[in-house]
């Protein structure tokens, strides 16, 4: 599913408009985004979690030239997967006939 899949399906199992559906997706998406540029975790019981990973400056090696080359430190985004969802997705690959 893409976002639009979402809108979509937000439009119709909530009676409300396209444009509607498409502002609430971006609000939903627009708040997690600004939680985790804050480091905060996002939470959706029963779903999933998302956080932020550090990761320290360390020496890596370009592939092309074999050089040592400085990596910076970053910070990245990571999901974890929710027990409910896990349990819904195992319960339904071992129900599907395909």
């Amino acid at each position: 599913m893409n976002k639009l899949e979402l809108i979509a399906t937000l439009k119709n199992e909530a009676d409300i408009s396209k444009a509607e559906a498409a502002e609430v997706v971006q609000i939903f998406f627009d708040s997690m985004t600004e939680a985790l540029a804050k480091g905060e975790r996002v939470e959706i019981r029963g779903l999933c979690s998302f956080f932020i990973k550090e990761y320290k400056s360390y020496t890596g090696r370009n592939p092309k030239t074999g050089e040592k080359v400085l990596i910076q430190p970053k910070k990245l985004p990571f999901f974890k997967c929710g027990k409910e969802l896990k349990e819904r997705v195992d319960y339904r690959e071992k129900t599907d006939p395909a």
